[in-house]
């Protein structure tokens, strides 16, 4: 934020207060780096430069001799990077790797949205066409040509719907884990008010980010490295202006046109669902049925938010067979899987 912006904020305030919010700025701004490619040396993975911006990814291609294999994109959610998928990603990428009768095995990709992780945090509107540029430029640049099949967890479950409705050549099958839908984040001052925005989002929202996303736990004990994991990502310049205008222009749309056109192509889709979310809760998958009626639900016991990161050991097992099951009826892509 720029110290214009302060002085439009408090400046028709007392000086008192006005000394008080922008030593508030300073103080709690945890913004101190740039993204460089020096930066970027140092982190796991590869980078494309896309016009938006560099993209950080992870690719992970099966051995030659495997012929049946699908691409599978994981699409993250709001505000944690590509390394929310881990447990998703090593399993993907071992299944059918050691089993030579298995129906296929799978090329994975992940990577991090823009204004997260070590992707760039470029000066634009975070809104789904930015995201849709994303993640088609991403395929084209890698060389990947659908059909291939999207993951998206949370905001990503949108972001996945969104490509699907307007790429549908692209997309063979969707997986939604604990999906957003039509305006489950809801507005308020941050995205109502400019520059109270900003400052909200600097002196208030930012800095509880990190351990707030224990509330995405069902058992937030079991993760207590999660918060320090998550701030590496928040001293980098851009990271509170890519998540304030993704909530201004992103997350409070409504999708319900887009589920409900992907689930009239007849498309596969799984959902999985912690059973509790309070984020988003299970009663979303009510609604998400009635757009998409062929979808196939499991609920995950045990689990909140997050749930193929807290139960891997069950939800990976689903997701698999769903994938496999599409090879073994290629005729089936207007079935329910």
């Amino acid at each position: 934020m720029r110290k214009l912006d302060l002085v439009l904020i408090f400046g028709s305030l007392p000086a008192g207060f006005l000394l008080l919010g922008v030593g508030a700025y300073f103080l709690l701004d945890q913004e101190t780096m740039t993204l460089t490619d020096e930066v970027r040396q140092t982190a796991p993975g590869s980078f494309l430069r896309l016009p938006d911006g560099v993209v950080h990814y992870e690719l992970a291609s099966p051995p030659p001799t495997r012929t049946d294999v699908r691409t599978v994109v994981l699409v993250h959610g709001f505000s944690v990077p590509y390394y929310i998928w881990d447990p998703t990603f090593e399993a993907l990428v071992e299944a059918g790797r050691n089993d030579p009768a298995s129906a296929g095995s799978f090329r994975v990709l992940r990577y991090d949205l823009y204004g997260r992780g070590y992707s760039d945090r470029p000066d634009v509107t975070y809104d789904a066409d930015l995201y849709d540029r994303q993640l088609a430029g991403l395929l084209s640049g890698l060389g990947i040509a659908g059909p291939v099949v999207l993951v998206g967890l949370s905001m990503g479950g949108p972001i996945i719907v969104t490509f699907a409705d307007r790429h549908p050549e692209q997309v063979r099958s969707l997986a939604l884990v604990d999906s957003a839908y039509h305006g489950s984040r809801g507005p308020g001052l941050l995205t109502r008010t400019p520059y109270l925005g900003e400052f909200l989002m600097a002196v208030s929202t930012a800095p509880s980010l990190a351990e707030g996303q224990l509330a995405d736990f069902y058992d937030p004990s079991r993760f207590p490295d999660w918060p320090d994991k998550y701030r590496v990502q928040m001293q980098f310049k851009g990271f509170r202006r890519a998540l304030l205008s993704t909530l201004r222009h992103f997350a409070a749309r409504d999708v319900q046109g887009e589920f409900t056109r992907v689930g009239k192509s007849g498309r596969p889709v799984l959902l999985v669902w912690g059973e509790a979310d309070q984020t988003v809760p299970v009663t979303v998958t009510k609604e998400i049925l009635k757009a998409i009626p062929q979808a196939e639900l499991h609920v995950i016991e045990e689990a909140a938010h997050l749930p193929h990161y807290e139960r891997p050991e069950v939800v990976n097992p689903i997701l698999i067979e769903f994938l496999l099951n599409q090879s073994r009826d290629r005729k089936g892509a207007g079935k329910t899987p």
